[in-house]
């Protein structure tokens, strides 16, 4: 049975405050004496209040709604990261978060978009679009959209992460710690697509930072540290095969790295499983960086690696698409700064 509109006032009255007291502790706007605040908490427990969503739709013409469309949850913690972001801020701001994984594949996104659509979400956050022309069908529905991660269109208001400077500061520490012989591995950028407004992708910026940083000091990468891929099988549970390919490939050579930058975590995993295999000590015969610090403290050894914002990168996405249905004002991108996290897997060079 439906919570009729009175319940409000009879939180209001058992916490002693004014109803709009009550929606502006209910919706976590404007201030509110922490008092007031317990006061009303208390009697929202006591009564069992819920609010009326359907009723507040069809006063607002909102479903108070969200959909997030996911590359793919299960494969990469880093969009569990994200996810988990937008479900904390929606739900302080009264809304819930429809999920849908595309898993590389744009027709399953574009039945996704359409299930948004029929289900009349007040937005949908990319991270990220395995198509334009999906974001494209949610614009053209009237639906706000937000890209996180990546930016493919000029359609929509982004957030994103600067990898340019993450990816720097990982070769200038491997750098500090006197390595000279520095290997590369990471996304390929001529297989993922490039933010359209930059002309450059996550791919672009790593490698860029990875060449301009061993060239700062005076180094050039040796012939076959550089290597290129896929990140993951998005088909496949986490298995670092990739990373275990790079890794033997880059020990194989005449000259071995004595570190290797791995450009995301997974990646990263299969590096340290390779080495491992073959007998070498991380980080004394070798050191290993990666990024995005999603399972890197559960390696062993613990993983030295970027830090993404992903909890920032969700709420920013959130914040952005709530500003696109209220009307608000915000900015139409958002760069977020990326830290470097130092564990046991970095080391002096041998």
């Amino acid at each position: 049975m439906a919570i009729k509109t009175t319940t409000l006032m009879e939180v209001a009255r058992l916490a002693g405050v004014s109803t709009a007291t009550v929606n502006r502790v209910l919706k976590q706007q404007g201030y509110i004496s922490e008092e007031a605040r317990q006061k009303v908490l208390a009697a929202v427990e006591a009564t069992n209040y819920r609010p009326n969503v359907v009723a507040r739709g069809l006063r607002t013409q909102h479903t108070y709604t969200i959909g997030l469309m996911l590359t793919a949850i299960t494969v990469n913690p880093f969009f569990v990261g994200v996810a988990h972001a937008v479900e904390a801020a929606a739900i302080a701001a009264g809304y819930r978060v429809v999920i849908f994984n595309h898993g590389g594949s744009a027709s399953h996104e574009r039945h996704g978009v359409e299930t948004f659509i029929a289900q009349r979400v007040d937005a949908v956050l990319f991270c990220t679009t395995a198509s334009p022309d999906n974001v494209e069908i949610a614009t053209n529905a009237g639906i706000p959209v937000i890209e996180m991660e990546r930016s493919l269109t000029e359609l929509t208001r982004s957030v994103r992460v600067d990898n340019y400077v993450g990816a720097r500061m990982a070769v200038d520490h491997l750098v500090e710690l006197g390595h000279r012989r520095i290997a590369f591995v990471g996304g390929d950028p001529s297989i993922y697509p490039r933010d359209l407004t930059r002309g450059r992708s996550v791919e672009d910026d790593r490698l860029a930072a990875y060449r301009d940083g061993m060239a700062a000091h005076g180094l050039k990468p040796m012939p076959g540290h550089v290597r290129v891929g896929t990140y993951y099988d998005l088909d496949a549970d986490i298995s670092g095969v990739e990373g275990q390919q790079h890794a033997d490939a880059l020990m194989a050579l005449p000259d071995p790295p004595t570190a290797i930058f791995a450009t995301c975590d997974i990646l990263a995993t299969g590096v340290l499983q390779s080495l491992y295999r073959m007998g070498k000590r991380v980080p004394k015969d070798i050191s290993v960086v990666g990024f995005d610090d999603t399972i890197a403290a559960y390696l062993a050894p613990e993983l030295t690696t970027v830090a993404q914002p992903m909890t920032a990168l969700g709420r920013h996405g959130f914040e952005m698409a709530l500003a696109a249905i209220e009307g608000g004002e915000t900015a139409n991108e958002i760069v977020l700064e990326t830290s470097l996290v130092i564990r046991d897997s970095t080391g002096p060079a041998p």
